[in-house]
């Protein structure tokens, strides 16, 4: 069973990655925003709570978090395992989730960390480009990343866009965020004896090899 938890700050190429070991491992890719979305669309219990918290810029309460992933996480298509993403955010939610795992009698897997240089992760951020047409992403902070006419896609010849976002005041504040609430769920799964880390600055293919020789090597020993 592959169960795959990224630990990783803003630009460390987490979503990236976690789309290479879906059609790798055709495993489920499962980020807590994409449930909250999902209760949405399906008109659940929980929906008209969920709309209104997402509208007035709030947080949704952790129990009904837990409840949704549980529901998640007990479907036919995480069996053989899955990719989580954005969860657990903190220590209280490391905690619960052992629960969960408890009751859906299933392991942790791998915990796995992405190491990234701040520097290296602002440049990501700031000087990412994107086409709202095809979906490329550029960056004209990296010579092999920018697009070969400035401001236009090599694809479809569409303009590209910055993200409002995407500036190095809102960066550093979530990067701070980052290691302010990980650093407590790192130490945690460091004790269990279930993380690992790589280096995700070095490029995806790099990291992408890296996670794979974790699983291999793992899934060897446990034979």
């Amino acid at each position: 069973m592959k169960n795959i938890i990224f630990v990783a700050p803003p630009a460390a190429g987490k979503g990236t990655l976690a789309n290479l070991l879906k059609g790798k491992y055709h495993i489920p890719h499962i980020s807590t925003g994409d449930i909250l979305r999902s209760e949405i669309e399906k008109g659940g219990k929980y929906a008209e709570y969920i709309k209104e918290q997402i509208n007035l810029g709030k947080l949704v309460s952790d129990d009904i978090i837990f409840e949704l992933l549980t529901e998640r996480l007990s479907q036919s298509d995480c069996d053989n395992g899955y990719i989580l993403d954005g969860f657990p955010r903190n220590l209280k939610q490391a905690e619960a989730y052992d629960e969960i795992l408890k009751k859906l009698n299933k392991d942790i897997g791998y915990v796995i960390v992405l190491d990234i240089d701040k520097e290296i992760a602002k440049k990501r951020i700031i000087g990412r480009l994107n086409c709202s047409n095809c979906g490329a992403v550029y960056n004209y902070m990296f010579e092999e990343m920018k697009p070969k006419k400035e401001g236009i896609c090599d694809v479809c010849n569409n303009l590209l866009k910055r993200r409002d976002d995407d500036n190095e005041e809102t960066f550093n504040k979530r990067y701070e965020t980052y290691l302010e609430q990980t650093e407590p769920i790192i130490k945690y799964y460091e004790d269990k004896g279930v993380l690992y880390r790589i280096n995700s600055g070095k490029g995806k293919e790099y990291a992408f090899t890296e996670i794979e020789k974790i699983i291999n090597q793992k899934e060897l020993n446990s034979d």
